[in-house]
């Protein structure tokens, strides 16, 4: 069995920062992809920023220049620091791993229970 465990979130100023962590635990062969989604009333989850097992990172525009993802590989954690905070950046956050058990068998999305972040004065 694997765990995905968010941590952090949230009410903020807006301009304000907030940092999310995700820790991954149990039976894992090996995390390929993590990623933060985050998804508000009556809309889509939108992927946020995500990060590969060589590091390389993909953000969605609205964030870019104001969110850092990074991720220990060691402690199979991912974490997203987000700064300059917006309303619009209002959602619940999920952690998203795509990993594998086992070398025999094909990775297979994981998600974390979601966190609220709130950017209210």
């Amino acid at each position: 069995q694997v765990q995905v465990v968010e941590s952090g979130g949230g009410l903020v100023q807006p301009g304000g920062s907030l940092r999310l962590s995700c820790a991954a635990s149990g039976s894992i062969f090996r995390i390929n992809a993590m990623g933060w989604y985050r998804q508000t009333p009556g809309k889509q989850r939108e992927l946020v920023a995500g990060i590969t097992e060589g590091g390389s990172t993909n953000y969605v525009d609205s964030v870019k220049g104001r969110f850092t993802i990074s991720r220990d590989n060691a402690k199979n954690t991912v974490s997203l620091q987000m700064n300059s905070l917006k309303p619009e950046d209002t959602a619940v956050y999920y952690c998203n791993l795509r990993l594998r058990i086992s070398p025999g068998v094909p990775p297979y999305d994981y998600w974390g229970q979601g966190t609220q972040v709130t950017v209210s004065s």
